[in-house]
């Protein structure tokens, strides 16, 4: 017969892992939980001249983005205020059963390649979407080269 050694916390470290692997890790590269009460969802795209990133930011003001670009990382960081909270109207205020909408403080970084141009950046904002262009270097455009 053989003899099983019983851990009893094996159960729990389990479920924790198995948790971390269907909703991934909250401590990634990308953002600190530890500044950020919500994440915005950022699509990224590399272009030949450029990389592009559109931030989903309903609800807040495009100009209060702070944008930096420092050593090759780029950090968006801004909030997200409450509307009704911040225009003072408590008297007609609802019972809030549900709230799906985040706000607070929000941060997100990414770290560029070096082919980026850190001095050709522009940021646009429209209908809650901000749109960061961000060319690339004019030395790391492909070219054709053509056989003689």
């Amino acid at each position: 017969m053989a003899t099983v050694r019983y851990e009893p916390w094996a159960v729990i470290s389990q479920l924790q892992n198995d948790i971390n692997r269907v909703f991934g890790s909250l401590n990634d590269g990308e953002s600190s939980s530890a500044t950020a009460e919500w994440i915005p969802a950022v699509d990224v795209a590399e272009h030949t001249d450029r990389f592009e990133l559109l931030v989903d930011l309903p609800g807040v003001d495009p100009r209060a983005v702070e944008i930096t670009l420092d050593n090759g990382v780029l950090t968006l960081a801004g909030e997200r205020r409450d509307e009704k909270r911040a225009s003072g109207s408590s008297q007609d205020a609802p019972y809030q059963q549900r709230t799906e909408r985040r706000q607070g403080r929000f941060y997100r970084r990414f770290i560029l390649p070096d082919t980026a141009d850190a001095e050709n950046v522009d940021a646009v904002g429209r209908n809650g979407v901000l749109e960061i262009s961000i060319a690339k270097h004019a030395r790391a455009q492909p070219r054709r080269i053509v056989v003689k």
